[in-house]
C-alpha cells in the first residue's frame, strides 16, 4: 500500500535526496535575468540551449571575486545544489564562480578598464608634463629588491644632489593595493614632492594586481603632482599605466625619465652661455656701425639752437600781436552789449507792469463791489416774493393743513376721509391730532 506525505514531508525527503547526492557540483552555463537583491546577495539564472536553473550568490562569496558577473557571461560555478521548500523550487547554491574561456582576473581587468576610460580618467588632455628638473622625487614601492636599488643607482648617476622620498609598500597580495594608495595620496599631499614615481619589477597578471585595483586608479587620478608609472616589464600593461600622466616601459626607464643627466644640463647650459655671448658680441658691433653712420650724419647741433630760437622769437611777436587785436576786438564787442543791456533794462519793464497791476488791481475791487450790491438787491427780491408764498404765511392768518393718519396725505376733499378717521392738523404754532366724528 502506498504512503501518503504531507507536501512538507514530500519536500523534506526531496530535499534530502537532492542535497545528498548532490553535495558539491560544477555547474557550466551563461548568466541571465541576473537581479542583485538590497542585501548583497546576487540572484540569477544559469543556462544552456536546452534548460536553466536558478542560482544564488550570497554576499559573503561575491566579495572574493575579481570580475563583476553580467548577463550573457559564460562561466563555472562551484556550489552545491538545493531546495526552497516554501516554493518547492530547487537552485544552485553557488560558492565561487569564474568566466568560462577567459580568467576572472583577465575580465575584472576590462570592466575596470572600461568602466574607468568612460569616467574619463584615460583622457589624455588632462595628462601633465613632467617637471624640466624636479627638485624631490617621491618613490611608492617594495623597500627591498633589485627594483629600488636600480632606481637609486640610476638617479645618482644622473644627478647626484637630488633628494628623494621613498613610501615603503608591499607590491602585491592582500592590503597590497591599499597601501600602495596611501603612499601615493601621502605624497602628493605632504611630501611636498614634485613628482611620484610608482614602480615595481615583472611578474604576472595576478602578481601585477595591486596596481589594477580601482582605489590605487583613482588616487593617482585625484594626485596633486604628476605621477609616472613604471610597473613590471615593457608588455606588461596595468590600469595604473592608463591612469597615470606617463607610463614608464621599465622602473629604471622611470629613473632615467624623470630627471635630466647632470652632465647632459651642464652641456646645454654651457651651449646656450656660447651662444648669448656670441649674439651680445654680434649685437654690440652692430650697435657701434650704427652709432658710427649716426656720427657721421650729425651736423653741429649749435646751429641748429640758434635758428630754433630766432623762430621762436618770430612766433613769439606775432602772437603777442594777435593777442592785442582779439582783446580790442573783444572790448568792443562787450562796449555794445552793455549799451544794449541798458537800453532793455527789465527795471523800467518792471515799473511799468506794477502800475499796471495795480490799476487794474483797483478796478477789480470796484466790479466786484458792483456785483456784490446788485446780487444783494435781487436776493432781496426773490426773499419778499419766496416769503409772500410760503405756506406759513398763510398759516399765520388763520388757516391750517389737514394730513390723513396713518399715510400722512394732505386732507383736500372731505371725501378723502371717513367718519373715525384719524387726522393730523398743522397750525401756525404745533399740531393737533383729531378724530373724525362727522363730515358734511
Amino acid at each position: 500500500m502506498l504512503r501518503i506525505y504531507t507536501v512538507s514531508e514530500l519536500t523534506d525527503r526531496i530535499q534530502e535526496l537532492l542535497e545528498g547526492e548532490f553535495p558539491e557540483v560544477i555547474v557550466e552555463g551563461e548568466i541571465s535575468n541576473l537581479r542583485p537583491s538590497a542585501s548583497g546577495h546576487l540572484y540569477f539564472t544559469l543556462k544552456d540551449e536546452k534548460a536553466q536553473i536558478k542560482a544564488i550568490l550570497f554576499q559573503g562569496s561575491l566579495r572574493f571575486l575579481k570580475f563583476h558577473p553580467e548577463n550573457g557571461h559564460h562561466v563555472l560555478c562551484w556550489g552545491r545544489i538545493s531546495l526552497y521548500k516554501p516554493r518547492g523550487e530547487y537552485r544552485l547554491i553557488v560558492e565561487y564562480l569564474e568566466p568560462k574561456g577567459i580568467g576572472a582576473l583577465q575580465l575584472a581587468f576590462e570592466q575596470l578598464k572600461r568602466k574607468l576610460e568612460q569616467e574619463g580618467l584615460f583622457d589624455p588632455s588632462r595628462k601633465r608634463p613632467l617637471p624640466l628638473l624636479p627638485r624631490r622625487i617621491g618613490i611608492v614601492t617594495s623597500p627591498t629588491g633589485a627594483v629600488i636599488r636600480d632606481m637609486l643607482k640610476i638617479l645618482k648617476r644622473r644627478f647626484e644632489n637630488l633628494e628623494i622620498l621613498i613610501y615603503p609598500v608591499r607590491v602585491q597580495g592582500e592590503g597590497a593595493a591599499q597601501e600602495i594608495a596611501e603612499g601615493i595620496e601621502y605624497l602628493g599631499k605632504y611630501g611636498r614632492v614634485d613628482v611620484i614615481i610608482v614602480a615595481r619589477g615583472g611578474g604576472s597578471l595576478e602578481d601585477l594586481w595591486a596596481f589594477n585595483e580601482e582605489i590605487v586608479a583613482r588616487c593617482i587620478y585625484n594626485s596633486p603632482v604628476p605621477v609616472i608609472s613604471a610597473i613590471g616589464h615593457e608588455t606588461d600593461y596595468t590600469i595604473s599605466d592608463f591612469v597615470a600622466d606617463l607610463r614608464a616601459p621599465t622602473p629604471s626607464a622611470a629613473a632615467e625619465m624623470v630627471v635630466k643627466q647632470k652632465e647632459e644640463l651642464i652641456g646645454k647650459i654651457t651651449q646656450l652661455q656660447k651662444r648669448l655671448e656670441n649674439r651680445i658680441i654680434s649685437l654690440i658691433l652692430l650697435k657701434e656701425e650704427s652709432l658710427k653712420r649716426l656720427s657721421e650724419r650729425l651736423k653741429d647741433p649749435r646751429k641748429k639752437l640758434m635758428e630754433n630760437n630766432q623762430r621762436l622769437e618770430d612766433l613769439t611777436k606775432r602772437l603777442i600781436r594777435n593777442i592785442s587785436k582779439l582783446l580790442h576786438l573783444y572790448r568792443n564787442r562787450l562796449e555794445g552789449i552793455n549799451r544794449l543791456l541798458i537800453t532793455h533794462s527789465p527795471e523800467k519793464r518792471l515799473t511799468f507792469l506794477e502800475r499796471q497791476l495795480s490799476q487794474l488791481s483797483s478796478s477789480l475791487k470796484t466790479a466786484m463791489s458792483n456785483t456784490l450790491r446788485q446780487k444783494e438787491e435781487k436776493l432781496k427780491i426773490f426773499m419778499g416774493k419766496l416769503d409772500a408764498l410760503s405756506p406759513l404765511s398763510i398759516l399765520k392768518r388763520g388757516y391750517s393743513i389737514t394730513w390723513l393718519l396713518p399715510k400722512n396725505i394732505i386732507v383736500k376733499d372731505s371725501l378723502q376721509v371717513m367718519k373715525g378717521d384719524l387726522v393730523r392738523i398743522t397750525l401756525s404754532q404745533g399740531e393737533l391730532k383729531c378724530e373724525v366724528k362727522e363730515k358734511s
